[in-house]
């Protein structure tokens, strides 16, 4: 049985370990390795910030971390959010830990207020984020660091 929690600092070599073996295996098919090879040193490491938020999560069977994902409030807009630094292990797909992560995500975003949530998807994502009801807003670059950028899909949900 898949449990959702709140992601504690330590988890964080956990998630480290999940994101470094599956975003190369999940991302491969969709971007070409002129791409991956400087934005995965990048994005597949565990973003310390997002540990202790309150609004990042893991997903569990047993003692094996199978998912982490989470959100947070965009620091501009009153109502916004970000869906953040979601990953299912490769070995774990279709078993309802991504939609497990996002579910009680955006339950607990709703909760606290926001009315729309904003994800920058991986191209290989674009169709689980569908299911679970966001809107396709069209291709866009996400900064890494200066001159590396991630090529993703801007996709939006209203939650009320």
């Amino acid at each position: 049985m898949i449990r959702v929690r709140m992601a504690e600092r330590s988890d964080m070599a956990a998630v480290d370990a999940l994101l470094a073996r599956s975003y190369p295996r999940l991302l491969k098919r969709d971007y070409p390795p002129s791409v991956l090879v400087t934005a995965l040193p990048l994005i597949s490491k565990a973003q310390p910030a997002l540990f202790g938020c309150g609004t990042y999560y893991v997903a569990e069977e047993g003692d094996a971390i199978l998912g982490a994902g989470g959100w947070t409030r965009d620091r501009r807009q009153r109502g916004l959010g970000h869906i953040r630094h979601v990953v299912t292990d490769h070995r774990a797909l279709r078993r309802g830990v991504g939609r497990a992560i996002l579910a009680h995500a955006l339950a607990q975003a709703r909760a606290a207020g926001i009315t729309e949530m904003e994800c920058w998807s991986t191209r290989t994502a674009v169709s689980f984020y569908a299911a679970m009801g966001f809107q396709n807003e069209g291709p866009m670059q996400v900064p890494l660091q200066a001159g590396i950028s991630f090529p993703a899909i801007r996709m939006r949900q209203r939650l009320s």
